[in-house]
């Protein structure tokens, strides 16, 4: 399996390679032609560079969420879409656009440094190639008055809204790519959450955008503190939904060390059944919103057995008889409804024990890879592979195909991955 897995690994391709590289071209080409002939507009350019270095400070770190700098993503767009300052023509050119916005985001990075949070390359590289594609397609028609004829009217909003569209999907496909190379999941279902995950933030950020750009274009830089203040309320809101969020994941990861306290299962056992289910989840094309269910049931699937008189050895449920397995996930079901957790959650842990054709797929996740996790256990350097290959030829029903063979190609990267760990 590893010699299969290594030498997919050597043909693979690569777009984060490609990606960074040509982000880093682009980036050092913008800052060389810059510092050789000057910036054009300099209070404008400052003001700009101020307002993405504010945004880039206050980046949340350790979040899971699509753009970890509104502000700065905004203020990057704005500068890009530039066309006038309170009238008056600008000639900034897209190099200098490139090169002003990437020095901020650099500069918003000093304080995540000192915290030892460094700027992550993914990040940077999708600011510097998605403010290039905006600026090259706006910039030099602007200042060749191309434009000139939708100036007056309504269409020219309208022709920025759809630009930024085109951004944001560009954004989209290489935040996609980037986390395909760097995961190996499949680049379909990444890309059709980041574009699901527009209709929140991303759609606020490309709208403040556009917004600040036409109205600097009108009043000048004064618009840019008074049409930030939305986006800003907007971040702290989205701050604290994350803090919510992550301390109810906490709370169900406390309850799912119950099992453990107790002595019913193994230490650890939760925790790695629900890290290897949503990489299969993930595997499998889950969306976001499916993953997270997934997660927080494989955290609580053991919890029936709190109800036990006698504890199963070793919490070993896949080597009970059906009926048991059965009554087990039901007390668990009820036990988890009994929480206040989402009613998915706990049907999800009801179902787990239930024949492969008649689970929601992520109860059948939950069962292939809880019955993997114990027969590997403890079984010794061939326990993985033997684990495998007993769900594979268990009896027809018992565990779905499709799940095992996603498995399979799960274990078979973090084959690659962990030899060079140590």
């Amino acid at each position: 399996m590893r010699r299969r897995a290594a030498g997919r690994r050597l043909v693979m391709p690569r777009p984060a390679v490609l990606i960074h590289g040509s982000a880093a071209l682009l980036a050092g080409c913008s800052l060389g032609v810059v510092l050789w002939t000057g910036l054009d507009e300099r209070p404008t350019a400052l003001a700009f560079g101020v307002l993405v270095a504010v945004g880039e400070a206050g980046r949340w770190t350790g979040a899971r969420v699509r753009e970890a700098a509104p502000l700065g993503a905004a203020g990057a767009l704005s500068y890009a879409l530039l066309g006038a300052d309170a009238g008056r023509p600008t000639q900034h050119g897209v190099l200098q656009v490139v090169a002003v916005v990437l020095a901020a985001s650099l500069l918003g990075a000093v304080p995540h440094l000192a915290r030892g949070h460094g700027p992550v390359l993914d990040h940077l590289a999708r600011r510097t190639l998605t403010v290039a594609f905006t600026a090259v397609c706006f910039q030099p028609l602007y200042n060749r008055d191309l434009f000139g004829a939708w100036g007056g009217g309504p269409g020219y909003p309208l022709l920025l809204l759809a630009l930024l569209a085109l951004t944001a999907l560009c954004d989209a496909v290489l935040a996609a790519a980037l986390a395909h190379s760097r995961t190996g999941w499949p680049f379909g279902p990444l890309l059709r959450d980041e574009l699901r995950a527009l209709l929140g933030i991303g759609s606020a950020v490309c709208a403040t955008g556009a917004v600040m750009a036409l109205a600097v274009a009108v009043v000048g830089l004064w618009a840019l503190p008074v049409f930030s203040v939305p986006l800003l309320l907007t971040q702290l809101s989205f701050r604290r939904y994350a803090a919510v969020r992550a301390t109810y994941r906490q709370t169900i990861a406390s309850l799912a060390r119950a099992t453990e306290i107790a002595g019913c299962t193994p230490a650890g056992h939760a925790r790695r059944v629900a890290e290897l289910s949503r990489a299969v989840g993930r595997d499998l094309g889950l969306t976001r919103a499916e993953l997270l269910v997934l997660e927080y049931a494989a955290l609580m699937h053991d919890i029936g057995q709190l109800s036990l008189v006698d504890p199963v050895p070793d919490g070993a449920t896949a080597e009970l008889p059906a009926a048991e397995q059965r009554r087990i996930a039901l007390l668990g079901g009820a036990v988890v409804r009994q929480t206040g957790v989402d009613a998915a959650v706990a049907v999800v842990v009801e179902r787990q024990a239930d024949r492969c054709r008649e689970q929601p797929v992520a109860a059948r996740i939950v069962r292939a890879v809880n019955a993997y996790e114990e027969k590997a256990r403890g079984a010794g350097p061939g326990g993985p592979l033997t684990a495998l290959e007993e769900l594979r030829l268990a009896s027809a029903g018992e565990y779905a195909p499709e799940v095992v063979e996603a498995l399979a190609r799960v274990l078979s990267r973090d084959c690659l991955t962990v030899p060079s760990a140590g």
